[in-house]
C-alpha cells in the first residue's frame, strides 16, 4: 500500500504542472486516435501546444519518470504513448479511491 501511495504521489506531482498536464492530455488524445504509434510524435504534439523544444523535453522526461507515458524512437523522431497500467491507477484514484 505504501509503495502504491508513493507511486500515486509521484504521478499526481507530475500532473500538477499545467504544461505536463497539457502534454499528457494531448498524448492521450493522439494515442487514442493513432492507427500506428508514428502519429504520436512528440515534436508534433509540442508544436500543437506551442511549447518550446527544451521545455517539452523536460516535461516529457518528467512524465516518463512518473510512469505516465512510454517513449520510443522511430528514426530521429520520438513517439509517446500512454502507459496503460498507470492510466488505470489514475482512473482508480479518481473514480474509486475507496478501493486503494
Amino acid at each position: 500500500m505504501e509503495d502504491e501511495l508513493k507511486r500515486l504521489a509521484r504521478i499526481m506531482k507530475a500532473l500538477s504542472n499545467e504544461n505536463r498536464l497539457s502534454l499528457y492530455l494531448q498524448i492521450y488524445k493522439q494515442d487514442k486516435m493513432a492507427i500506428d504509434k508514428q502519429e504520436c510524435f512528440v515534436s508534433h504534439i509540442a508544436h500543437h501546444l506551442n511549447i518550446g523544444a527544451p521545455t517539452v523535453s523536460h516535461h516529457i522526461k518528467e512524465l516518463e519518470n512518473a510512469g505516465l507515458i512510454t517513449l520510443s524512437r522511430v528514426g530521429k523522431q520520438v513517439t509517446a504513448s500512454i502507459n496503460p497500467s498507470t492510466q488505470a491507477l489514475v482512473q482508480k484514484v479518481l473514480t474509486a479511491p475507496e478501493k486503494l
